[in-house]
């Protein structure tokens, strides 16, 4: 009779395991090998580098202290979001674990299970999911996380992620949480032996599991880059594929809060929100960019308690909203701008009387009372209600009705059941299990979280746009609400951690890679006011800022494509700083990264790159945020340039050609100042390198560009009554002749050494074709 055929995904077991030798099964990926196996009792993995054969994870161990029931495994299988892969699995005591492998997918995947394998219930606070060694040696690392860039002996833990690599190579590892739907994902870091030892965590608050029940854990990713910050973008890809992400567009938002002036700030007035509107149309911003005015605290009713009022189906009666919300909604939006307003979604006075009846809709502490955070926050709703998620529906659905198209969400913690920290950016033990478990014990705290959010948005409708607010509030909230909200507050209020200007791009730049992947990173308002006059909200953002610092932190969110807002009084605003929100405020579709991200904490110089006009287009914009002159030098490769050319540059604000660079990037800065520079690599012959309407110089507005039969010719988006000027490198031997202009208006043109200015004011807003013909000698 002839014998069955061996399934090759058994042959690595059968080749590799002997009688007294370690069981072993392997992965083959494009970019790995990844081997699991029963070593001496532990379920252990290791992954090389396939193209050199170097190790670069070793002493890897899955569910520590757990035994291997049996040999490892491998398996063919299809995943409903990364396809068709290869899993290596072995059975512990209390749950299995796997090492995931898909061709799509730069990362080992780590996937596992936990089985109460008991006669009572189990309530597990924390799982440790896995612990393995970056094979590399750890003096002159640097760790990259939610804290900020650390030595890796240094760092106190990172939630979500955490990158460790060489900053003169940028080679290195990258560990996160794909998915937190269950659990809040922690990473740590230590150095022993002269190696970096990670710890991948999982906290639940409360995982409670019947006798022979299961439940399936969240997904944790391991991989190493030639560069982490690549490996971080492609780890927010992973995120957002996984959560079925789909961002609303964003837009430039007024909010209210930190206005200058009396009536301006806080939540402001109906007429003052009117006025707003007004100028906004008259002044045509929303072509600039700006698209919601969001009205902050103070126009809800409900007695102050420890945190803000929180009665957000009702104004306060003696409020500046006493005839409500709806009606100055509607003007706002016939001016043609969406209107936005704050709430606290999860954040109740569980002492007020409406509530007496409803004590069952609270967290509860262990002696049974409502867990009332120690400040802002309130008394926590417990979303594992089915009342409680009813009530999110109706109120979102009310909010919504009023004519909101911006959802301002603060206070998020409180979805969790946690306390509130803030300012928290490293791993701090917040108590996540110190309460009682939830109306629904089946439940973790993180599950608590998105059942809330989840029903927020099913009240809401499908268009609002999402803001939540703040990450550092709590970092539970990044568990609670990845894949539910578009935008997310990665900093405190400004200036609330003593960090000024800084606060804002401090963490910006430590979670660039999540924006507009996984959500927008939201920096908080920049600021351009002139005037001293107080804020009527947050003292913090009182007082005036030069006309260079102004430039810098909107050229900042500008460049980085981030979440741009505004708070200063518009309508008070002298024209050379409205020019520079103007200048700053609209979206652009290039690719950002940070040049220096694993150099400095605050990194000061960014490349940003964009092809979609037909030719590559490349900005580098350098940031000085601190009160000391900066010089900074990068190589053009490691600027994410070529090596090799030569680049003509222009310096927006300054508004004049530089020398080529060829080389290296240089750029000299006075404190508190930066330089946003438009690059295009020479080809000998006339090219666009700059235009006036935006900061990125082209990367708005230039829609098509096209060199043909010595003619220079593009597309561009203009507004109408903005004057508009096109700036173009003219290589010896090149002579300028006849302008066209499809818009009817005389252009005025002007030659500098090497360069052609060709300036005009349309009448009217839409596309411009223009065409430049030249000789050549």
């Amino acid at each position: 009779m002839k014998s069955a055929p061996v399934r090759k995904f058994l042959l690595p077991w059968i080749a590799l395991c002997g009688i007294g030798a370690a069981a072993e099964v392997k992965l083959e990926h494009p970019d790995f090998i990844a081997t699991l196996n029963d070593n001496n009792g532990k379920a252990g993995f290791s992954i090389v580098e396939k193209s050199t054969g170097t190790p670069v994870v070793q002493n890897g161990i899955l569910f520590p202290g757990a035994k291997p029931l049996s040999p490892p495994s491998v398996s063919s299988i299809t995943d409903s979001v990364f396809g068709k892969g290869r899993r290596a699995l072995i059975t512990v005591e209390g749950g299995t674990v796997s090492l995931d492998a898909y061709p799509s997918l730069p990362f080992v995947l780590v996937r596992s299970s936990l089985k109460n394998i008991g006669a009572t219930d189990t309530d597990t606070a924390s799982k440790e999911v896995a612990t393995y060694t970056y094979n590399a040696p750890a003096a002159g690392l640097k760790t990259s996380g939610t804290g900020g860039l650390l030595d890796p002996g240094k760092n106190p833990g990172s939630y979500l992620f955490l990158a460790c690599a060489d900053p003169a190579t940028r080679k290195g590892i990258v560990s996160g949480w794909i998915t937190q739907k269950r659990g809040s994902g922690t990473v740590f870091s230590a150095v022993d032996g002269g190696k970096t030892n990670f710890k991948a965590q999982l906290e639940h608050g409360h995982l409670i599991l019947k006798p022979g029940q299961s439940s399936v854990l969240d997904t944790f990713a391991i991989g190493v880059f030639p560069d982490a910050r690549i490996g971080l973008e492609k780890f927010s890809d992973a995120i957002a594929k996984a959560h079925a992400i789909k961002l609303r567009p964003k837009t430039a938002v007024y909010c209210s809060w930190y206005a200058e002036g009396p009536g301006h700030g806080k939540a402001g007035t109906p007429a003052t929100t009117i006025e707003l509107a007004k100028f906004i149309k008259d002044q045509r911003l929303k072509e600039y960019g700006l698209g919601v005015i969001q009205l902050d605290d103070f126009w809800q009713d409900g007695p102050m308690m420890g945190g803000p009022s929180s009665e957000f189906s009702r104004v306060n009666p003696g409020g500046p909203y006493k005839d409500g919300i709806a009606p100055v909604a509607k003007q706002v939006k016939e001016n043609g701008v969406d209107f936005g307003l704050w709430w606290l979604p999860f954040g109740r006075n569980h002492m007020q009387p409406d509530y007496k009846d409803k004590q069952d809709w609270f967290v509860k502490k262990p002696d049974g009372t409502p867990l009332r955070q120690k400040s802002f926050g309130g008394s926590c709703l417990d979303s594992t209600n089915p009342a409680v998620r009813e009530h999110l529906k109706d109120l979102s659905s009310v909010i919504a009705g009023w004519g909101v198209d911006y959802f301002k969400m603060d206070g998020l913690s409180a979805g969790a059941g946690v306390d509130h920290v803030y300012i928290n950016d490293s791993y701090k033990n917040d108590m996540l299990s110190g309460c009682l478990p939830l109306h629904d014990p089946s439940k973790t705290n993180i599950e608590a979280a998105r059942m809330g959010m989840e029903a927020i948005r099913s009240g809401a409708g499908k268009n609002v746009f999402f803001s939540a607010c703040c990450a550092v509030q709590n970092m539970r909230i990044y568990a609670g609400t990845i894949g539910l909200v578009d935008s997310m507050r990665v900093g405190p209020d400004f200036n609330h951690d003593g960090q000024g200007i800084r606060s804002g791009p401090l963490r910006g730049s430590w979670m660039y890679f999540l924006n507009g992947k996984v959500w927008w990173n939201d920096p908080d308002p920049t600021k351009v006011r002139d005037n001293n006059q107080n804020s009527e909200g947050d003292s913090a953002m009182n007082g005036a800022v030069t006309l260079d610092q102004a430039r810098m932190t909107s050229s900042w969110v500008s460049v980085t494509n981030q979440f741009f807002l505004i708070s200063d009084w518009l309508p008070n605003l002298p024209a050379e700083r409205m020019d520079i929100l103007k200048r700053t405020m609209a979206v652009h579709h290039g690719t950002a990264r940070p040049v220096d991200y694993f150099d400095n904490n605050l990194a000061n110089t960014w490349h940003v790159s964009d092809e979609s006009s037909g030719v590559r287009r490349d900005l580098i914009g350098v940031f000085n945020f601190h009160p000391k002159p900066l010089k900074v030098s990068h190589a053009l490769d490691k600027a994410g340039l070529i090596a090799g050319k030569t680049y003509h540059a222009f310096d927006f604000w300054a508004g004049k050609r530089l020398p080529d660079a060829s080389g290296e990037i240089k750029a000299g800065l006075a404190p508190n100042s930066c330089q946003v520079i438009a690059l295009r690599a020479s080809e000998g012959r006339p090219l666009l390198i700059s235009t006036s309407r935006h900061v990125t110089q082209g990367m708005v507005d230039v829609k098509k560009e096209i060199w043909n039969n010595n003619k220079l010719s593009g597309v561009s988006q203009v507004i109408g009554a903005d004057p508009y000027e096109l700036r173009i490198i003219v290589p010896e031997g090149y002579t300028a002749g006849e302008v066209k202009l499809s818009t009817g208006e005389k252009p005025e043109v002007s030659n500098e050494p090497g360069l052609l200015r060709v300036k005009f004011t349309p009448a009217k807003s839409g596309t411009a074709n223009w065409s430049v013909a030249f000789t050549k000698a």
